[in-house]
């Protein structure tokens, strides 16, 4: 069955973008499993990364802990401050007319231009979820960082190669 690119997305929009993406306080957003999800680093522990996401079609529900599952401690019902780091550059990378479409917000999907115009319409509430295929997702998306320079292909991105 093939995935649409709307569905399941790392890859970022074709427009430039309006800045640089701040890898270091976000290192990984994408746009897949009906999610906006992704890693936010600590502002306070260099060794600490929350795993953040907000769930399509459910009124929006969301969800920030700890890459080893404790819960954040900012979430008082509303999105607390990663959440809001990671909807930033989710818009940034992928446009907010595509994270307004892949969450299922309804209404005219231009007129959202902003990440704050999209947190507005978060609704939904904390949604407890196992988040360690988020950060597995992430861990091997850091992979591909490690590997040696080369001209020949990696077996696994060859689903990359258009004909």
């Amino acid at each position: 069955m093939a995935v649409s690119p709307i569905e399941c997305t790392s890859l970022p929009v074709s427009e430039p973008l309006s800045r640089p993406r701040k890898v270091k306080d976000v290192p990984y957003v994408e746009l897949f499993g009906g999610r906006i999800q992704g890693v936010v680093s600590s502002g306070s522990d260099e060794n600490r990364v929350y795993v953040s996401f907000f769930e399509a079609g459910t009124g929006i529900n969301f969800n920030c802990s700890t890459n080893n599952n404790r819960p954040c401690g900012g979430l008082r019902g509303s999105p607390c401050k990663h959440l809001v780091q990671l909807m930033g550059e989710a818009v940034l990378q992928f446009g907010a007319e595509q994270v307004a479409r892949y969450l299922k917000l309804s209404g005219d999907l231009s007129k959202f231009t902003s990440a704050r115009e999209i947190l507005l319409q978060v609704r939904g509430s904390q949604a407890r979820l196992d988040v360690s295929q988020v950060f597995s997702r992430f861990l091997s998306h850091l992979r591909y960082f490690e590997l040696p320079v080369s001209n020949q292909p990696i077996p696994e991105m060859t689903w990359f190669v258009l004909g």
